[in-house]
């Protein structure tokens, strides 16, 4: 019986279940995504990797803004004030930095927002990527799908 090549595996679909190396957000999202994403016949098991990067980033993004609402988009600085024995007895005020996850944040953003585009996440990347029209006939406007409906 001849080896079923890779490309065929789950009739060349994405799987259903995430990788299980995942996180538990990572995965919920990729159950989320691979849902939505069946519906689409051009998106294949060859995408996998797209859909694991957008997933993950998913993840860090949620991680990121969780811990800048537990611990603020800043940071107090603060130096330490000793006497001539080298004992702190202070701690002097210098000011604020930014929260290096807010770095963490934004770059997971842009990152999705670069992924879903390419896997077709948002409106405007569907009708880029999948071809709807907006057909025009006179007072009415119809979004005609090009894969498929009329």
């Amino acid at each position: 019986m001849p080896k079923k090549s890779n490309k065929n595996v789950n009739g060349g679909r994405l799987r259903k279940d995430p990788p299980d190396y995942f996180g538990r957000q990572a995965g919920v999202t990729w159950r989320q995504i691979v849902d939505f994403l069946k519906d689409y016949p051009d998106v294949t098991r060859i995408d996998s990797n797209l859909v694991e990067m957008y997933c993950t980033q998913y993840e860090l993004y949620r991680n990121a803004y969780k811990h800048i609402q537990e611990n603020g988009e800043v940071q107090a600085i603060y130096a330490s004030v000793q006497n001539a024995a080298g004992e702190v007895i202070g701690k002097d005020f210098k000011g604020f930095k930014r929260n290096p996850m807010t770095q963490i944040y934004n770059d997971a953003v842009k990152n999705l927002n670069s992924i879903g585009a390419e896997l077709g996440l948002s409106p405007k990347s569907r009708r880029a990527l999948f071809g709807e029209l907006v057909k025009d006939d006179g007072d009415t406007a119809e979004i005609v799908k090009l894969f498929g409906g009329n």
